[in-house]
């Protein structure tokens, strides 16, 4: 669970309690988290298993697909992008992709589509992975379909589009890939160009993780008829682990996902809590970021039914749990990952894990380890 270069102090032994906890008594698989506080790595830990059958132990550089929490990836690097003036929330999404343009879709802004409020959450109804997975066909098909409300007048998780159109928008714009860029100008600049990714290429395979179920897939399949989350994520392509082990899905750069470290995740939140300028290094403006993180939509979810608030593909925290500190901006995924940045603490936090669960292990240990540092007040 960690090794002689790891952290000593109260956080990191709690969180080693709780991983051993958690991976012995089998209700986790394989867990990291990671936490860097006003500059220095705080937290780094791991425990269990990568792959059970295999009998390959989670490692630190052990890539986990970690589903949604992909989605704060991709805003960070669609900031940068607009900080360089390649992109601008305000703009047209047909000013970069004309076809996009089309069934009253010409005032539709970049912003609204990272703010989820878009209007454009659906898939086709007998959608298929293979048919998701081919991003050319999947955006094709999306820039002739109606939003579903006023694009920009309610929040709707676009849970599998988000990534569609953001990969489309970016490589209009720039004639190159998410994956690419990712690597370029955000990943590679903190160190991490191997260990923060929206896919795993084929040299890194053997490092990624294999997924389990732990009771994500019978929440998922307890929907009912006509729930609208069906319409934007079809029971065909559910977030699910026998999708996450699917070698076409891995080898797809995607950004509705990632695949990553907690150690990398917590090294980009880390890096933006500070400002957007780590040391010696500059990924972006203060304003920028500041514009990317500010809550632009909020209300209840028409997608999922609960309520939360949108900057520009980030989260914004409301102080209702550990994982969304008053301030703060982050992105969970599907099965219980998440990562976030907390800016008046210039704290960060990532937890990935391999096992599918419906318990709130980011939220318990996020709480403890802000506690052992003393900023519980988050």
């Amino acid at each position: 669970m960690g090794s002689g270069t790891a952290p000593d102090n109260a956080a990191q032994r709690r969180v080693e309690e709780i991983l051993g906890e958690v991976t012995g008594s089998g209700a986790e698989l394989g867990v990291q988290v990671a936490a860097w506080l006003d500059g220095e790595l705080v937290v780094d830990a791991w425990a269990g298993a990568a792959d059970e059958a295999g009998g390959r132990p989670m490692g630190p550089d052990t890539l986990v697909p970690a589903w949604s929490t992909g989605k704060g990836v991709a805003a960070a690097l669609v900031a940068v992008l607009v900080d360089r003036g390649v992109l601008a929330y305000g703009e047209p999404v047909a000013r970069y992709w004309p076809e996009f343009g089309a069934a009253g879709k010409e005032r539709v802004t970049l912003g609204q589509v990272l703010s989820h409020s878009a209007g454009l959450p659906q898939l086709p109804a007998d959608v298929t992975p293979e048919r998701l997975l081919d991003l050319p066909a999947t955006a094709a098909w999306l820039a002739g379909q109606a939003p579903l409300w006023e694009p920009g007048s309610a929040v709707g998780y676009h849970a599998w589009t988000f990534g569609v159109l953001v990969a489309e928008i970016v490589r209009r714009a720039t004639g190159r890939g998410c994956d690419e860029l990712l690597r370029e100008e955000l990943a590679g600049p903190l160190g991490i160009a191997d260990d923060l990714l929206f896919h795993a290429p084929e040299r890194l395979q053997s490092r990624v993780a294999v997924c389990d179920d732990g009771g994500w897939a019978a929440r998922l399949e307890a929907i009912p008829a006509g729930a609208p989350f069906l319409v934007a994520a079809p029971r065909a392509v559910f977030p699910v682990a026998g999708l996450a082990n699917r070698a076409d899905f891995r080898r797809t750069p995607l950004p509705a996902n990632g695949v990553l470290t907690a150690r990398a995740l917590s090294r980009l939140y880390a890096a933006l809590a500070g400002g957007g300028e780590p040391a010696g290094v500059r990924l972006l403006s203060a304003p920028t970021l500041r514009e990317a993180t500010t809550g632009r939509v909020s209300g209840v979810d028409r997608t999922l039914g609960i309520p939360w608030t949108m900057g520009y593909g980030f989260l914004v925290g409301d102080g209702s749990t550990p994982v969304r500190p008053a301030g703060g901006f982050g992105h969970s995924g599907s099965g219980g990952s998440t990562g976030f940045a907390d800016p008046a603490h210039r704290f960060s936090f990532a937890l990935v894990k391999n096992r599918m669960t419906t318990g709130a292990l980011d939220a318990r240990l996020a709480g403890e380890v802000r506690t052992a540092l003393g900023i519980a007040d988050g």
